[in-house]
C-alpha cells in the first residue's frame, strides 16, 4: 500500500519524520515541506540522505501537484491550509503518520487508543507502566505522548501491544484505524481555532470508537455529560467509570477507588493526588483488567507512580517558593485543574497561542491566585480580562521575563505555577520545549 508511491508530508516535526523514514525504506518518492526552517540539521540531512526531498521555510505554490498518491498531514497543520485545500480537489488522499503506520503493522497487534480533552497523558503512561511490569508480551508506547507510531513498528513483532496517546487532531485525519480498547478521558472545550464548533470537535472524538465490535471494549467517563453523549450508539461493549457516584464498573467511594465492587486501593496509598487523577487511575485500571493484570501488580505501581513531565510537575524550591511546571495545560479545562490542586498563594503564568480561550472561565478558580503574569500572543487579552477579575496581572513578552519577574513578586510559602492554558506555538516547537525551558530558567534561578 505505501510502496513505490508518490507521497508529500506536511509538517515536519517528530512524526514527519519518522514517517519519512519508515516510507524511504519502501522506495517512496518523499517531499517533506515545513514552514520553520529551523529544524534539526542532523535529522534534515539524515532524510536527504535517504533520497527524501525537504523543502523548508515556505509553502511553494507548484511543490504539491496532482502526481502524488498520498498527502501525510501534521496534526497541527490546520484545515484550511492550501495544501490540503488542493489536495481535496484533485483527489489525493489525505491521512496522517497514525494512519500510515497502521496499515504496516503485523497481524494481532493489541492496540489501545486513549483520547480525551485532559488526562491522556498520565493514563497513558500509567497504563503503560502497570503492564510492562506484567505482560509477557512486548509493550510498546505511542501516539501524541512524543512517540510517533513510525518510531516503533520496526520493533513491533506479531501479538505486542500498544498503548497509544491519541489527540482529536490525529483521529480526524484517521480512518481504518481501529483500537481493540478505546478508551475516553473527558470531553471539555478546546482545539475551536482547528474545529471551529464544539459539536465538530466532539464529533471527531468519537472516532476513537472508529470500525469497533461488540469484540472491542470502550471505556468512557460516565460523570461527563459529553463523553456520554458522544458514546451514545457506539458497536462496541461499552465499560464506563465515575469520580461522582457507584456505578457498574470503576467508582470512587468513601476515599477509595473500586473495580465491580473490588475495593483497588485506598486514596490515600496513591501518589497521584486530585479527583482528575483518581479518574485517569480508573481508566489505567479498567484497561488492565482487561489483560487480566493481577490487582497487587496495579497497585504496586499507582503506590510508586509521580506522575508525569510537564503535568503540575514540581520542579524546585527556591527561597521557600515552590515551582511547578504544567506546560502541559494548553487549554482552560487543563489550567483549572492546576489551579484546583494549590490551598496557598499562586503566582500564575499564564499566556502562549492566541486561540481566542475563554479566560473568564478561569474566574471561579483563581481564589488562591495572588497575582498572574501574562505572556506570549494572547498576553493583551489576558490582562484585560484578568484585569476585570480584579486580580492583579502584569504584562511581559517571553515565558524567561514572566519566571523571573513572578521570582521577584513572590514570597516565601508562595506557588508559582507555569499553567499556560494555552498552546506553545507562538514561541515553542511544543509544550515539551516550553516546559523544558520553565525548568531550565528555574534552575538558573
Amino acid at each position: 500500500m505505501f510502496e513505490n508511491k508518490k507521497i508529500f508530508i506536511l509538517g515536519m516535526a517528530r512524526s514527519g519524520y519518522e514517517c519519512a523514514k519508515i516510507l524511504a525504506k519502501r522506495d517512496n518518492y518523499i517531499v517533506v515541506n515545513d514552514k520553520n526552517d529551523k529544524q534539526d540539521i542532523t535529522k534534515v540531512k539524515e532524510l536527504e540522505g535517504l533520497g527524501v526531498d525537504v523543502v523548508l521555510g515556505s509553502h511553494p505554490d507548484d511543490l504539491l501537484d496532482g502526481s502524488f498518491d498520498y498527502l501525510i498531514k501534521n496534526p497541527g497543520v490546520h484545515f484550511d491550509h492550501k495544501y490540503l485545500e488542493y489536495a481535496e480537489k484533485n483527489n489525493i488522499p489525505i491521512i496522517n503518520e497514525v494512519e500510515m503506520a497502521y496499515h504496516l503493522l503485523p497481524k494481532d497487534v493489541k492496540l489501545i487508543g486513549i483520547t480525551g480533552t485532559n488526562g491522556k497523558t498520565t493514563t497513558t503512561t500509567l497504563t503503560y507502566e502497570i503492564f510492562k511490569n506484567y505482560c509477557p508480551k512486548k509493550v510498546h508506547l505511542a501516539g501524541n505522548i512524543g512517540f510517533p507510531l513510525c518510531s516503533v513498528i520496526d520493533d513491533v513483532k506479531e501479538g505486542d501491544i500498544i498503548v497509544m496517546e491519541i489527540g482529536v487532531p490525529q483521529l480526524h485525519d484517521m480512518y481504518d484505524f481501529k483500537f481493540n480498547i478505546a478508551v475516553l478521558t473527558n470531553i471539555f472545550e478546546a482545539h475551536l481555532d482547528m474545529f471551529k464548533t464544539r459539536e465538530y470537535y466532539n464529533e471527531n472524538k468519537k472516532r476513537i470508537f472508529n470500525h469497533q465490535t461488540k469484540d472491542d471494549v470502550a471505556i468512557v467517563n460516565a460523570g461527563n455529560s459529553d463523553a456520554v453523549k458522544v458514546a451514545e450508539g457506539i458497536n462496541s461493549t461499552l465499560k464506563i467509570f465515575s469520580s461522582k457516584e457507584k456505578v457498574n464498573g470503576c467508582y470512587l467511594s468513601n476515599d477509595a477507588i473500586y473495580y465491580y465492587n473490588e475495593k483497588i486501593i485506598d486514596t490515600k496509598d496513591i501518589k497521584l493526588q486530585g479527583i482528575h487523577n483518581y479518574e485517569n487511575i480508573m481508566c489505567a485500571i479498567m484497561i488492565s483488567k482487561e489483560f487480566n493484570i493481577p490487582t497487587d501488580v496495579i497497585v504496586g505501581v499507582l503506590k510508586d507512580f509521580n506522575g508525569v513531565e510537564h503535568r503540575i510537575e514540581y520542579v524546585k524550591t527556591i527561597d521557600g517558593k515552590d515551582f511547578y511546571n504544567d506546560s502541559k495545560a494548553t487549554n482552560i479545562t487543563s489550567t483549572q485543574i492546576a489551579l484546583s490542586a494549590f490551598k496557598k498563594p499562586v503566582v500564575l503564568l499564564l499566556g502562549g497561542l492566541e486561540r481566542m480561550q475563554d479566560f473568564n472561565e478561569l474566574k471561579d478558580y483563581l481564589g488562591y491566585t495572588k497575582l498572574v503574569i501574562a505572556y506570549g500572543e494572547c498576553k493583551s487579552r489576558i490582562v484585560d480580562i484578568i484585569s476585570n477579575l480584579n486580580i492583579p496581572v502584569l504584562s511581559v513578552n517571553t515565558l524567561r521575563e514572566a519566571t523571573i519577574l513572578a521570582n521577584e513578586n513572590s514570597i516565601s510559602g508562595d506557588i508559582i505555577l507555569l499553567s499556560p492554558a494555552a498552546a506553545s506555538w507562538d514561541q515553542y516547537e511544543s509544550y515539551e520545549v516550553r516546559g523544558e525551558e520553565f525548568k531550565n530558567i528555574v534552575k538558573e534561578l
